[in-house]
């Protein structure tokens, strides 16, 4: 046959696979609907390890890479949750109706709001200085009113504590809650929406604007000192696969300084050191090896993302010195064992970083 030949009878393969793709994804809306009216779970673990299991037993029977069979059934398994998930919300949507104000809902997380408030039938409000004035949009928050069933802050840190000791004021009767990456700069916006008699309560989702599937991803909700507030915030989320966490606020920027804090910091550190190298990055890249083209491949995602919130997630927090000071010694006790040669005292690091890792796991 010729190389054209060849070639057309692979692309009659390639239409074959994604008309099954097309077929599985049918099925599986068919699974979604019967679990919704069975009321089971979305997410089932045990048949998710048995589907793995076949693909890599089948895989192996035909003479193909087990792990690149496995990729492929555990992309798959993930589109159809998202999809599962995405018509639970919405055949469970909660908003009937319902107002919802989103303070910056232009932005990144509050867009991801937006989206999510919209599809479980919410009449969903946004305020930003970034668009315009029109229907269910406007320039300036205090021009959208406050008389929705939820108002939540999605604006930059500095910023929503100003908003939240604002709303104090106007004691809006609906749910209110910020996202906020950090509790520091805000807190006195929440007390002052407590003391004013608002239901307020303050979350953290930790993860970004482009997650579609919730599953596997953790939500922190901090009570504010009103814990019917917290559980009206938690029952907005009841529909999706998210793991709901309870902290604090003092405990929550304590963590987060190394959750956050400590994990930037890092690699800003990282690709700082590669900037200032002198090193070219064709060169570098030619001598990649498996552990620096994992950290490249972080380090890039932190190069590419906002500047100033994370300034602000390093410099508004209170506890936020702890970590990077912990780093600092960090790395001058490595750089002090390798110039002095101290080869126990390497290893001493590597085998407290070992034992720690496996308590973790």
């Amino acid at each position: 046959m010729s190389l054209d030949d060849l070639r057309k009878e692979l692309t009659a393969v390639d239409r074959q696979i994604v008309d099954l793709i097309a077929e599985r994804q049918r099925l599986v809306g068919d699974i979604g609907r019967n679990k919704q009216s069975t009321g089971t779970g979305t997410r089932d673990y045990a048949r998710e390890k048995d589907v793995l299991d076949m693909g890599r037993t089948q895989a192996e029977k035909l003479g193909i890479d087990p792990d690149l069979a496995e990729d492929v059934l555990r992309k798959l398994i993930r589109s159809s949750l998202a999809s599962q998930e995405r018509e639970r919300v919405i055949a469970e949507g909660k908003g009937d109706g319902q107002r919802v104000l989103v303070i910056g809902g232009a932005g990144k997380m509050g867009g991801w709001f937006v989206d999510f408030f919209a599809s479980q039938g919410f009449d969903t409000t946004i305020a930003d200085s970034n668009v315009g004035n029109g229907p269910g949009r406007f320039n300036s928050w205090t021009d959208a009113g406050v008389d929705y069933d939820v108002i939540v802050v999605a604006a930059p840190l500095a910023v929503s504590g100003r908003i939240l000791a604002q709303l104090a004021v106007l004691k809006p009767a609906g749910l209110v809650f910020d996202i906020g990456s950090l509790k520091t700069p805000l807190i006195d916006g929440l007390t002052e929406l407590r003391s004013a008699g608002c239901r307020v309560t303050s979350l953290h989702p930790m993860y970004g604007p482009e997650t579609r599937l919730l599953s596997g991803h953790h939500l922190i909700f901090c009570d504010a000192g009103v814990p019917e507030a917290t559980q009206a915030a938690k029952e907005l989320f009841s529909s999706t696969m998210v793991e709901q966490l309870e902290m604090g606020l003092d405990d929550h920027d304590r963590l987060i300084a190394y959750v956050l804090g400590l994990s930037h910091a890092l690699n800003i550190a990282f690709f700082t050191a590669l900037a200032e190298s002198g090193e070219a990055a064709p060169k570098l890249a030619q001598l990649s090896s498996t552990t620096f083209d994992s950290q490249l491949l972080v380090s890039a995602a932190v190069a590419q993302d906002n500047p100033h919130l994370y300034f602000e997630i390093q410099n508004l927090n209170k506890f936020g010195l702890g970590p990077l000071d912990a780093l600092c010694d960090a790395a001058n006790r490595i750089r002090k064992s390798v110039a002095n040669g101290d080869k126990e005292g390497f290893i001493d690091l590597m085998e407290k970083g070992r034992q720690y890792m496996a308590l973790r796991g």
